[in-house]
């Protein structure tokens, strides 16, 4: 008998005999997965959680899918253009490398220049 076609009590029997503890979590509303660039939701979705050797899968069954497009995310700068054309005239690095710098600084010029030439 192949392992798909057991009853599911069968199933969990055997699963646990391979110590695996499997259960499905109870009243499930929705389950979100965060992309990059979108999220998925999936709604009423039956959600089987298995543990084994101190690890646990998620396994996500059925329920109706949507996906919402996500606005990319705008960083939000915290130091004068001033300071950032400064740090890049006087390191030659790129906007992005100068702000990074100033806020590992904490905003301080001296320091972010310092971060960013004592590695050559």
């Amino acid at each position: 008998m192949s392992m798909f076609s057991m009853n599911p009590r069968d199933l969990k029997r055997a699963m646990k005999r391979l110590g695996i503890d499997v259960r499905e979590l109870e009243g499930v509303r929705s389950v979100t997965i965060t992309l990059e660039d979108k999220e998925l939701i999936i709604r009423a979705p039956q959600v089987i959680v298995m543990k084994a050797q101190g690890q646990k899968i998620y396994q996500i069954m059925g329920g109706k899918e949507e996906v919402l497009e996500r606005a990319p995310e705008i960083k939000e700068v915290k130091f004068s253009e001033e300071d950032i054309r400064f740090v890049m005239e006087q390191t030659g690095v790129s906007r992005d490398e100068a702000i990074k710098a100033l806020e590992e600084a904490d905003g301080d010029i001296a320091q972010a220049i310092l971060l960013l030439t004592s590695g050559e």
